[in-house]
């Protein structure tokens, strides 16, 4: 094997096998310290990101969003209700529906949370051009998306 492609395949052994599976850990971790510190679970915190990602949703979409049944859903979203992180409304579109929103209150405390990881990260990234910022996005959309998929390949 030429040199530059045993130099390309150490880089992406080092992503694939320690950088990458390292700091997923270390993200599952920060969620357990938030959850604990807003008095809700991993998977509520998981949902209050989906809620500030896609907006208001119905139960069984973020049921299944953030992998759960409907039943568990339902008392995840008491749990969030109870913490006044979300707040039940009727859906415009059909009022016999409930969405599920975040409250002002839920989304200043998971901004409030996340605070310090957002500042350090941005002071990691103070010294990137632009375009290394352009390649890290364009990385982490790939990423999310290879997620998805491998967890929809897993689930069949």
């Amino acid at each position: 094997m030429p040199k530059a492609n045993q130099e390309r395949e150490s880089l992406l052994s080092e992503l694939t096998r320690a950088a990458v599976p390292g700091w997923a850990i270390r993200v599952v971790q920060l969620n357990s310290v938030v959850a604990t510190s807003l008095g809700v679970t991993d998977t509520d915190v998981q949902c209050l990101h989906v809620l500030g990602q896609y907006g208001p949703a119905t139960p069984g979409t973020l049921a299944a969003r953030v992998n759960l049944t409907t039943g568990s859903a339902s008392r995840m979203i008491d749990r969030l209700v109870a913490a006044d992180c979300v707040r039940r409304i009727p859906d415009p579109a059909d009022r016999r529906r409930v969405l599920i929103e975040p409250t002002q209150a839920g989304l200043d405390r998971v901004t409030a949370a996340y605070s310090g990881l957002i500042a350090r990260t941005r002071d990691d990234l103070a010294d990137f051009t632009e375009d290394e910022i352009r390649v890290l996005l364009r990385f982490l959309a790939s990423a999310e998306h290879s997620t998805a998929t491998e967890i929809q390949r897993l689930r069949a």
